[in-house]
């Protein structure tokens, strides 16, 4: 039961990043009116940077792809782990109104990462 419900967890988490990814390259999906002045400020920096959202989406894409597929599953883990970092540390600094989604989708990645723990041995030894 533990495998089917991180199955279908990790499908979603996947599908998700894969969304948000490509809506950083064609932006399909609006952007909220109420956001506050300092967020807008933050993505207006990002973009002045032009190869940091490309760079972000092409991240999410791969390791949404990756995780999504359990044969790939812990390399995914590893490819949107910082990015969930990023999340989470945004969130919790700017807005802390979308945290509990992050934290949501962080803590699916950090079970993926326990579950394929045996995985990532071969890199630390």
């Amino acid at each position: 039961m533990k495998n089917k419900i991180l199955l279908v967890l990790t499908i979603l988490f996947g599908l998700m990043m894969v969304n948000s990814g490509l809506n950083k390259f064609f932006n399909y999906m609006p952007m909220p009116e109420d956001m506050p002045e300092e967020t807008m400020k933050i993505f207006g920096a990002f973009m002045t940077i032009k190869w940091l959202m490309p760079l972000v989406a092409l991240g999410e894409i791969v390791g949404g792809v990756l995780i999504a597929i359990p044969k790939t599953r812990a390399l995914g883990a590893i490819v949107i782990f910082p990015i969930m970092v990023g999340i989470v540390v945004h969130h919790l600094t700017h807005d802390p109104a979308g945290v509990v989604i992050g934290l949501v989708l962080f803590l699916i990645n950090i079970w993926v990462i326990v579950e394929n723990k045996d995985r990532y041995t071969h890199m630390i030894r």
